[in-house]
């Protein structure tokens, strides 16, 4: 094994729990289906769609976070999966929602879309749209 294929595997290793383990809760790594076997099962669901390298999802990524660790209700009752988008971008899982691009946020319950934000970066905008997923 070269150096630089350690160093990535090294890197990749310690990142990696950050993202499942954001906010203290759970996130989930996006596979095909995993959103619609969610919402078929009555869940309320949260879909991060990001990319590692963009600034306006890491700092979406910090501010929901942020809001889990604040409020623990948000992880009884929304389950999150980011999706990557350098990986999922032009699939069905962007085209079928009409995603426009990365830091896109949705939250989901049902058929029903309850909001979307759109590259927003404002903590009381993202937790109006979190608050929608918690019992009246």
């Amino acid at each position: 094994m070269n150096r630089r294929h350690f160093i990535m595997c090294a890197t990749a290793t310690l990142v990696a729990p950050k993202v499942v383990l954001a906010g203290g809760g759970k996130t989930l790594n996006y596979v095909p289906g995993l959103i619609e076997e969610k919402l078929q099962a009555g869940e309320t669901v949260f879909v991060d769609y990001a990319a590692d390298w963009c600034s306006t999802c890491k700092r979406q990524e910090r501010l929901i976070s942020e809001l889990r660790e604040a409020n623990p209700a948000l992880d009884e009752n929304i389950t999150f999966i980011r999706v990557d988008w350098d990986a999922y971008g032009s699939s069905d899982v962007v085209t079928s929602r009409n995603i426009p691009r990365r830091s896109t946020l949705l939250l989901l319950k049902g058929d029903k879309e309850l909001g979307r934000i759109i590259a927003g970066t404002q903590v009381a905008e993202i937790q109006e749209l979190l608050s929608r997923g918690l019992p009246g």
